[in-house]
């Protein structure tokens, strides 16, 4: 199993989505993806989530992460092989780990945690919470953004990840991670 949460080796630019819910990870991630005529990798979280909650009317419980993470690699990991240069990916494990230390008392799974930590990107565009929050099946924080927000930005400065962070307006979103993903395409 642990062999499945590894990234496989590619030579592609990975960049990532990671901040708070409803931040516009998901919409900024489509337009990237069109922008650059590649592949972006969905959040598995949110498909695997929805079912449950259609299903059982539950939200996401511990035994649901590892589930999730194994999903999301192997998303990453199939997406990778026909994407041209650069993959968007709209969470990573890393974000599936703070949500785990933030639901569940400071909690991770271990194997979860060690793929969190060895799997890398070059660049994690952390989204910042302001626009408006959006209620849906799945989203349960409106008033937890700043927190949550500060959890998200500190895990990518403890764990020293390149990172930028992207505010204001959505076109305003866009042309900053456009910039910075150029940057990375032309090393």
């Amino acid at each position: 199993m642990e062999e499945k949460l590894k990234q496989e080796p590619s030579d592609l630019v990975k960049v990532v989505l990671f901040g708070p819910e409803s931040t516009g990870k998901t919409t900024l991630a489509e337009q990237l993806a069109e922008h650059y005529n590649t592949l972006w990798v969905p959040e598995y979280a949110r498909e695997y989530l929805q079912e449950k909650w259609n299903r059982e009317q539950r939200t996401c419980e511990p035994v649901d992460l590892l589930p999730i993470a194994l999903g999301q690699m192997d998303l990453e990991n199939s997406l990778s092989k026909n994407a041209d240069r650069l993959l968007i990916c709209d969470t990573d494990l890393l974000e599936t780990k703070v949500y785990s230390e933030a639901y569940y008392l400071g909690f991770c799974d271990p194997v979860l945690e060690k793929y969190a930590l060895l799997n890398r990107y070059d660049l994690y565009l952390l989204t910042s919470i302001d626009i408006p929050w959006e209620k849906d099946d799945l989203r349960d924080k409106p008033n937890e953004r700043e927190q949550m927000f500060a959890y998200f930005k500190n895990t990518l400065i403890k764990y020293n990840r390149n990172f930028i962070t992207l505010k204001g307006t959505e076109e305003a979103r866009f042309r900053e991670a456009i910039k910075s993903i150029d940057q990375l395409l032309e090393r």
